[in-house]
């Protein structure tokens, strides 16, 4: 007996070697996220102008709100971004903290509260993909399935009912001569990746078709820097001195282009003499983006890359 069973591992550590048996690559499907100890209230890009430009009295001005509240954390700093702004705290805030700050944002000067949502902490997000949906879900029909859609299948869908999505849902066609596509789906979860767990494996129903959810492997793609507007870093790690112009690429923050981008500015030594841009008005010109010199900004989605 002893014998036979030794024979046995031998034989599995064998399989091994060659190949064989080998166990499939577990799938990695939800992030970790980012840190806890963050506020994140999204608003309106002139909230976020108006708010930033009294920072360091915004952070006082909250700290001396948590402590009267006898709260056990504080304010580092706060960071901004074109859908909002992020409080960094020194320990996990509560939803009592989250009040407070909530509170003292919306009723800040020059801040319209309207635009404003309700804060919250960070979230993970996992990764799935719905497979067995036609590309052309009309008979006789050209019309390609498109995301909005899929959205409205999600929302007519009770399993459906406790899910946030994370991005517009995206549909891929499998190759080129086929009729079937691919949605891949962005939702938001916690770390442990119950949401998806919950769905992974289930089947429902689009017309007279049966469609499943599988897990997919996680793609929280590369970042691109709100600094230089390169590619492969984040802001954080940005090693540039300054800022630059997310459509000039001048050295400047892209909210004072009016008032530093060359091409704003009146020149009548040129051979095509050039007017100054009206007060008030937007920057009319073009320019031929760096990464790939074509005509748009840095954050277009329109971009290749």
């Amino acid at each position: 007996m002893f014998l036979s069973l030794n024979a046995q591992k031998i034989d599995q550590v064998n399989n091994i070697i060659n190949g064989q048996n080998k166990p499939k690559p577990r799938i990695k499907m939800t992030t970790k996220g980012p840190s806890k100890k963050q506020v994140i209230i999204p608003m309106s890009s002139e909230n976020v102008i108006s708010f930033m430009k009294r920072l360091s009295l915004h952070v006082a001005n909250i700290n001396r709100l948590l402590r009267n509240a006898k709260s056990d954390i504080l304010v580092n700093y706060i960071r901004s971004d074109n859908t909002g702004i992020t409080v960094i705290t020194s320990k996990v805030a509560q939803q009592s903290d989250m009040s407070i700050i909530d509170q003292y944002v919306k009723n800040s000067n020059d801040i319209n509260s309207l635009q404003v949502e309700e804060p919250h902490l960070p979230k993970s997000k996992s990764y799935l993909k719905i497979i067995g949906i036609l590309f052309f879900p009309h008979v006789n029909s050209q019309e390609k399935l498109t995301s909005n859609n899929i959205e409205t299948i999600l929302k007519q869908n009770h399993i459906f009912d406790n899910i946030s999505l994370a991005s517009k849902p995206r549909v891929i066609k499998v190759s080129p001569k086929s009729d079937m596509s691919i949605v891949w789906l962005d939702i938001w979860d916690i770390q442990s990746g119950n949401n998806a767990k919950m769905l992974i494996n289930r089947c429902f129903n689009i017309r007279n078709y049966i469609v499943t959810i599988r897990g997919a492997n996680m793609n929280p793609s590369i970042p691109q820097c709100k600094n230089c507007w390169k590619w492969g870093h984040a802001i954080f790690s940005c090693r540039i001195q300054g800022a630059k112009c997310v459509k000039c690429n001048g050295l400047h923050k892209s909210e004072h282009h009016r008032e530093f981008g060359w091409c704003c500015k009146a020149n009548t030594k040129i051979n095509l003499p050039r007017l100054e841009t009206k007060k008030g008005e937007p920057c009319p010109h073009s320019f031929k983006y760096s990464n790939c010199r074509r005509d748009h900004q840095a954050d277009s989605n329109q971009c290749p890359f």
